[in-house]
């Protein structure tokens, strides 16, 4: 394990779809020990661990019913006591995944808040309605409807941001915040060596007011004491240890803020998840539509968070997917005959920038979204949510599906594709079905075959992960976005102490060139995803689709 984070890469398991060993259809933590020896291969530092706490389920887990107890579907304490050991024998770390913005409505302290007894009836928000039959505020849940849920027994609402089930957390109530660090000194007792904290930007809440755009975001994003309840957390738990990395997602922060709690010497977190860059094939901030993706929004979100947070001395998590998130070689890559290429590219732009890569499940062997043809295929809230609401605004049900099948979160939860065998090696043959389908193209991308390929996904991947251990410059070096108004590359400049890599893409899958491309005198290409070395002529660049290649001096 690096314990430097710049030069380490994390790989993110959601547990629930990544290995079936009981044959139950649901992927489980003996599943990731088995697993370890992949994982160990592919080079990463860390393991980032979606929840596997008790929990009802009604998010996948992020509705978190006790933070002390593991959920029986995903296995034991002892189970986890032995994969955090036996990722330490492999130099490997364990990622918490760790939601404090709010709990299910299953905990006990939300029970003993419905059963009146006051002092936990603190650790939510419960508040009157503006009149009879209104709730306190317009605010829309991000799940859909109102934010806010009547409780008769008390004639309040109490706020839930996400899921009807999720209560959110009242930070303000100081009693929360130490429970809260309880919980994190509990985990780090048990050798765990990163948190990564789940839409942690929410949980200072600026006032109840009705907004006018009706989502009321702007009232609990980045809130009045989120940086100072951060800098306690850290001072309380993690910072007491200088082996803990730690991870903040932040929900449509800003960058002002992520200089704070990403910054060296700020003392708040280790480095930040902004999603900016996912959203340039949304209109504004809605996702539920379906509009091409903007190459030059892109380029200009990317460069301006590398440039920003290297000017402010911060650190930044770079990635292309996770567990909420689309499959990025299909969303911005190709599927078809460019399917190599083009994941191979996306994966050189990010392994070479300035922060830590995040690799997600499947994507390091280029598994695409998922082949679902019917509404109920699919399992996620969120999408089935979205699916009934798009037709009440009067759209048909094959365009709420189509709508669905591109931005669902469920494209990145169909079972890790390990071979292929009927459930892609997932679970048992004779087991019982996965929880979620497997996808039908499991046959063709699949890691058993990728790992006895030099040329596969798989091998990029691992180089790529490896070249960060090898060069400083891309661990430390500084950014200098190049081409940025060019329509199809995406290239940019690392420089370090005399040091210098140059990367280039072709973001598309036509062939272009690059007019006045810098020169390459004294370059040596370290990868690339064609087999030809490809050099400017005269300060002409022309690229293959998707063609992409990294130089170094």
């Amino acid at each position: 394990m690096s314990t430097d984070f710049r030069k380490s890469t994390v790989y993110q398991i959601y547990p629930k779809s990544f290995c079936d060993t009981n044959g139950d259809g649901l992927g489980d933590l003996r599943g990731v020990i088995e697993k370890l020896d992949y994982i160990k291969e592919l080079g990463a530092d860390y393991i980032w661990l979606t929840p596997f706490f008790v929990s009802p389920q009604n998010d996948n887990g992020y509705d978190v019913e006790d933070y002390y107890q593991i959920d029986p579907r995903y296995g034991t304490m002892e189970d986890v006591e032995e994969l955090i050991a036996k990722a330490a024998e492999r130099g490997i770390g364990l990622m918490f995944d760790m939601v404090f913005n709010h709990v299910s409505t299953r905990h006990q302290w939300f029970r003993r808040a419905m059963e009146g007894d006051p002092y936990y009836k603190e650790f939510f928000f419960f508040r009157r309605g503006r009149a009879k039959g209104q709730p306190p505020t317009n605010w829309e849940s991000k799940f859909g409807g109102s934010a806010w849920e009547y409780v008769e027994k008390f004639d309040e609402y109490y706020l839930h941001l996400f899921d009807v089930t999720q209560a959110d957390l009242n930070w303000d109530n100081e009693n929360v915040r130490r429970e809260v660090q309880k919980i994190v000194r509990f985990w780090m007792d048990k050798g765990v060596k990163g948190f990564r904290f789940d839409v942690v930007n929410l949980i200072s809440k600026a006032a109840f007011e009705d907004d006018e755009n009706g989502d009321g975001r702007r009232f609990y994003t980045d809130g009045p004491n989120i940086h100072r309840y951060l800098k306690e957390l850290h001072d309380a738990t993690f910072g007491t240890d200088d082996g803990i990395v730690t991870v903040g997602e932040m929900s449509s922060t800003s960058i002002e803020n992520c200089y704070r709690y990403a910054g060296r010497k700020t003392g708040e977190l280790s480095m930040v998840f902004s999603f900016h860059h996912l959203k340039v094939d949304f209109m504004g901030n809605e996702k539920w539509v379906l509009v091409p993706a903007d190459f030059q929004k892109l380029k200009s979100i990317v460069f301006q968070w590398q440039t920003g947070m290297a000017k402010h001395d911060a650190w930044n998590a770079v990635f292309w997917c996770n567990h909420d998130q689309p499959r990025v070689v299909s969303r911005f890559g190709s599927e078809g005959g460019y399917w190599k290429e083009s994941a191979k590219m996306l994966a050189t732009i990010v392994h070479c920038l300035r922060g830590t890569p995040y690799v997600y499940q499947g994507e390091e062997l280029g598994m695409t979204n998922a082949d679902f043809t019917e509404i109920s295929q699919f399992r996620d809230v969120e999408s089935l949510n979205h699916y009934q609401i798009l037709q009440d605004k009067g759209l048909s049900a094959s365009d709420a599906l189509r709508i669905v099948q591109i931005h669902s979160r469920d494209n990145g939860r169909t079972p890790m594709q390990w071979d292929a065998s009927r459930y892609a090696g997932f679970t048992a043959e004779d087991g019982a079905e996965p929880w979620i389908g497997v996808n039908g193209n499991h046959d063709r991308i699949n890691a058993a075959a990728q790992l006895t390929d030099p040329d596969s996904v798989f091998h990029y991947y691992r180089r790529l992960i490896a070249l960060r251990k090898e060069l400083d410059v891309i661990s430390c070096g500084d950014i200098e976005p190049l081409a940025e108004h060019h329509p199809c590359i995406f290239a940019y400049r690392r420089t370090y102490e005399g040091h210098e890599l140059l990367v280039a893409a072709n973001f598309y899958g036509r062939s272009c060139q690059w007019k006045d491309a810098p020169d390459l005198i004294g370059f040596k290409r370290i990868i690339g995803n064609y087999r030809e070395e490809n050099r400017p002529e005269d300060g002409l660049w022309t690229f293959g689709p998707y063609e992409t290649s990294v130089w170094y001096r």
